[in-house]
């Protein structure tokens, strides 16, 4: 086959551009309502044990309704493109902050949340949308700049929704549901679609059922034990992201402003990873290095996490931290790349339907782990016990990727 022209190259790195907007402005939209969200839980509820209830189940319940419609939703991107498909569930999240702000119970909170969850499937269209436009051997790199716009989204939305949250409750849920109709209509004049009809297929509820999607995944020949991987890595790291707060907290007495710098910091070290160095480093180490050298700095920062006793050296290790960052892209590129273009879709839908099944069952446990451990005192390493069980799981999946990578 001939090489793409300038032109085509650069039609690619267009359409490129343009999902990544779309995917940092859904994840600012997002990162808005961080800071507020266990606020406007708490307007519903009066008790300290109640609040934490819900606002668990809230969260987990947003979980669960993706991890059954994100296959869904993919799927339904390889039958009718990717473009409709990421519109819609755009448009539907933007309806969901509206809703939000127009709760009047703790239940229609719950079932307004769960409604969300339906359409959270859109970054996996875009996921998808990056691997259609995308040559296999530069998969991982593309991949990559979908997470260098997490890291951007979250260093602003959670930022800004704190500031407005101080004014009013409602305002980031407002702002969030202006970004994203916004996007809406950008991308409508904007985004054009990246699936052809001869790449596409029919529509099968059976085979877009999240569980016939995982043990698609886990059959796929040659990459199908890294499922595992990819399972036991996303818990670890969702039992770092919902312990992180609370934990800091409890044992070095971090403010909200603490709190929130390292978060910057985080979203910091994965835009410098994953949008300025991923390219560069993958070329020298390869996707399969990338997996493993990731996942043995998140071991090591994990645990280290664990035992630190000053709250400064959470700083250093966020920073040090920074090749935890390219073994999810590098891992999503051995699936992409294990697919047919017709199956983009269902693949990073049940992906992202694994992670979100993953983050619900970190969730429960590592609040629950924390709530066992908190009546000892500051400086504490038994404070650290979260963040040792998250070092534990992410051993595990270093030693199945290590088993299965270097064969």
């Amino acid at each position: 086959m001939p090489p793409p022209d300038s032109s085509e190259q650069t039609s690619l790195s267009t359409n490129v551009r343009f999902v990544l907007i779309t995917v940092f402005l859904d994840i600012l939209g997002i990162g808005l309502i961080i800071p507020v969200l266990p606020r406007l839980v708490a307007s519903f509820t009066l008790q300290s044990d109640m609040q934490a209830y819900w606002y668990g189940a809230i969260v987990a319940i947003y979980g669960v309704m993706q991890f059954f419609f994100a296959p869904v939703i993919g799927a339904l991107s390889d039958r009718f493109g990717r473009r409709p498909v990421l519109l819609t569930c755009v448009f539907g999240l933007g309806l969901n902050f509206i809703l939000l702000t127009q709760a009047t119970s703790i239940y229609w909170l719950l079932f307004i949340r769960a409604l969300g969850g339906v359409t959270a499937g859109n970054l996996s269209v875009a996921t998808a949308y990056i691997a259609d436009v995308s040559a296999p051997e530069n998969r991982s790199k593309a991949l990559g700049k979908i997470g260098a716009m997490f890291g951007l989204g979250f260093i602003c939305g959670p930022v800004i929704g704190g500031l407005l949250g101080e004014a009013n409750i409602h305002y980031p849920f407002y702002l969030a549901a202006v970004v994203s109709l916004a996007n809406v209509v950008y991308g409508y004049f904007s985004l054009p679609e990246s699936l052809s009809p001869e790449h596409r297929k029919a529509f099968s509820l059976l085979s877009a059922n999240p569980f016939a999607g995982l043990n698609g995944l886990a059959h796929l020949q040659s990459v199908g034990p890294l499922v595992w991987v990819y399972a036991l890595s996303m818990f670890a790291q969702f039992i770092l992201q919902t312990t992180w707060v609370l934990s800091t907290e409890l044992r070095f007495g971090w403010t909200p402003m603490q709190n929130g710098f390292s978060l910057f910091m985080v979203g910091i070290s994965s835009v410098l990873m994953q949008g300025v160095f991923l390219t560069r480093y993958i070329q020298r180490v390869g996707d399969a290095n990338a997996v493993l050298f990731g996942l043995t700095s998140s071991c090591i920062a994990l645990s280290l996490y664990g035992v630190a006793t000053q709250g400064w050296m959470m700083y250093v290790l966020i920073l040090c931290n920074m090749l935890a960052f390219a073994s999810g892209p590098a891992l999503q590129a051995f699936f992409s790349r294990a697919v047919n273009a017709r199956s983009q879709g269902l693949a990073m839908g049940s992906l992202s339907a694994l992670a979100s099944i993953m983050s619900v069952a970190a969730t429960l446990t590592g609040t629950a782990l924390l709530a066992q451990v908190s009546h000892f005192p500051r400086g504490s390493w038994m404070l650290g016990a979260p963040f040792f069980m998250a070092a534990t799981v992410q051993l595990f999946a270093l030693l199945l990727a290590t088993r299965h990578l270097k064969k």
